[in-house]
Formats: C-alpha cells, structure tokens, sequence
C-alpha cells in the first residue's frame, strides 16, 4: 500500500450543452491535473454535456427545446468524446472519473445518467448508471442498472463511485465497501433546488400568497424544521452528512466532486421560459455545491490549490463559488486503523443473520436468439 495517492477534483462548469466544448475542456483539466502530479482527476455529476437544472425551474411544456438540445449533445460510452478522454488518461497515466450523459444505440431519447472510471492504460474499468434519477432528473433520464456497483482495484487504491443521490441508499453504499473501497467518489450537480430561494417569489405585502407554511398548528404547537419552515435544499450540509456518514461506516476517503453554474447555463435556461425574471433569479440565488474532501473518519481533509503560473499551493477546505482543482494526498493505510473497531464487510458483520444479493446484469430492451 505504501506511497502516497494524489487526487484532483475539479470543480467545473461544462460548456453548456456543448459535448464537443465540455470534452476539450475536461483534456485540458486533466493535462493540467496530470502535471500538477494527480493520479486519480475527477469530474462532477454529469459533466458533459450539462446537468438538467431546468426541470427543476421550468415546466415540463416549456422544455421540449431544452430536452431535444440534451439528447443531441449526450454522448455514447464508445463514442469520440469517451474515446478522447480515454487517450488523455493513458497519454497522461491518469484514472479518471467522468460524469455524463449516455445516449444509447437503441432510442433516440433514452438518456442515462452515468459515470465511467477511466484507467492508467484508457481502459474502462467501471461503467456505471445511476440507478434512479432523482426527483425532477425523471424528466430527462431513465433508470439504470447494477452492472456498474463496482469497486475498481487500481495502483492507487480501490475506487468506487456512486452518482449524487444514490449515495443516500445505504444497500448501494454496502455494495461499495463489501468490495473493500478505499476512495470514494460522489457526483454531485452545481445546484439542486427543491424550493424557490427565497427573495425569488413577491412577497405577501405584494398580493402574493406564499407557497411555504410556517409548520403552525392550532392548538398553539409549532414546528421549527427545516421542512416545516420551507428551507431549500442544503447542497453543501446535504452531501457531506451522507458523504461522511459512508467515509466513517466504509474506512475509506470520499471525493465530493460538485459542478459550477456557468452564465451560459443561466442565459439558456432562462431564455424561453413564460417567467424569466422568476428562473433567473432562482438559478443565481440556489446553494451552491462544494467540492471537498473527507477522511476515514468522515472528517473534512483540507485541500490545496495549485497556481499554474507559480505552482504555489494555497490550503483550502473546499471549493465551492469560483472554478478550480482542488487537490489531496491521501495515504491508502490510513484506512486500516478504524476497520479495528467496525468492519462492516468483515470482521464486523454478522454474515449468517444478513445477507444482500446484487444484481449486475446490464438491463437491455430486448433479448434476440
């Protein structure tokens, strides 16, 4: 195990819905990532060609340009845009781990959200498809399968990824460190709201009701929770407690690597919709994602940036506005000491009380003899 793995995630914008765009800007992040001395480069939840924010903002009858646009501009698994980024990762001796959209040979509208694990020599070595899109993500992809529960054993540890909301299964999370994980990645999108920020909507003085009960019941008794006060979707606090959760119960170090919102995404989606002023608002108020590290205790492990013109590394605990590539070594042995106390794929585990079987098949729509 000895030596030390050094990871780099990068916390980007895609070139919205521009497959072509977003590919040579991922090259570029990993040439730079790879000189900077990174062995494992990781990108956020569907990267290429952009993460489908305006299902969330806008209805579905205003969105049939924007789906067309994402079903064009999603790419095959063996298609030009993988295949560049595959000769990038063994040019370079680098594993990557990428997030996409996958188009599929046998519709022209199914659409997966998925990540592939790229190895030092370009192989893939795990080609994974969310398993249940989340929420609003129904409108753009379907479900996928559990060929790609894998861990991947590597020169720089064993790696497993699982994509944004799959991370709150614990069966999938169990699947990970019953194959020994290490490391490991979670995907994450630049902003997922479930409410209207506030400020967003006019205000009640305005003649306007508002969609948020304050949880008062009554018989005088109030609920102070976040539901119940109508607080929006925690990006940052939401990812790092399920993040963390698995980094303490696995032993492993975990990746969060969150998209950037770029002003291109904001123009787009806001173009077109019956309330511009409501979705652009919306989109630039939402919690930002940050992209961060964590131990194996599920502590935040601080980061660095790198300057590319001095090459000075400046400690920081995420990224989280600004674009960057936050960067972390991590010795591998580190995930040993905690496995004393609760192994839960060993010495931990009471294997004759439970028992959980996994399906790997790759789901396909048809079987010809």
């Amino acid at each position: 195990m000895g030596g030390l793995t050094r990871i780099a995630a990068c916390h980007a914008s895609p070139v919205f819905l521009s497959a072509k765009g977003t590919t040579a800007k991922a090259i570029s992040l990993i040439q730079e990532a790879a000189k900077n001395g990174a062995n494992l480069v990781v990108f956020p939840e569907s990267y290429i060609p952009a993460f489908p924010i305006w299902s969330a903002l806008r209805a579905p009858t205003e969105n049939h340009d924007l789906f067309k646009k994402m079903a064009v501009e999603s790419i095959y698994v063996d298609g030009d845009e993988v295949n560049a980024i595959r000769a990038t990762a063994k040019q370079f001796g680098v594993l990557v781990s990428l997030g996409f959209s996958e188009k599929v040979r046998y519709s022209s509208a199914t659409l997966f959200n998925s990540n592939v694990l790229i190895g030092t020599d370009g192989e893939i070595l795990v080609h994974h498809r969310k398993l249940m899109p989340t929420f609003y993500e129904k409108l753009t992809w379907a479900p996928g399968d559990g060929h790609g529960l894998q861990v991947a054993d590597t020169a720089f540890g064993k790696v497993g990824v699982l994509i944004c909301g799959e991370n709150t299964n614990p069966l999938a999370l169990y699947t990970m460190t019953a194959q020994g994980e290490q490391i490991h990645i979670s995907s994450w999108p630049a902003i997922w709201p479930t409410r209207l920020p506030e400020g967003v909507l006019p205000t009640t003085s305005d003649g306007v009701v508002s969609i948020n009960g304050n949880g008062n019941g009554s018989d005088g008794k109030a609920s102070v929770s976040s539901v119940a006060r109508g607080a929006n979707f925690d990006n940052v606090a939401a990812n790092r407690t399920r993040a963390a959760a698995h980094c303490f119960e696995a032993k492993c170090f975990g990746v969060l690597s969150a998209g950037v919102l770029g002003d291109d995404a904001i123009e787009a989606i806001t173009a077109g919709s019956n309330v511009p002023d409501i979705v652009s608002k919306a989109l630039q108020k939402s919690p930002r994602g940050a992209t961060m590290f964590l131990d194996t205790t599920g502590t935040l492990l601080p980061g660095f940036t790198i300057d590319p013109e001095t090459s000075a590394q400046e400690q920081k605990d995420l990224l989280q506005e600004k674009e960057g590539i936050l960067y972390v070594d991590v010795n591998l042995e580190d995930c040993i000491e905690g496995k004393q106390y609760h192994d839960l794929a060993g010495g931990y585990q009471r294997l004759d009380v439970f028992e959980l079987k996994v399906n790997r098949r790759r789901r396909e729509p048809a079987s010809f003899e």
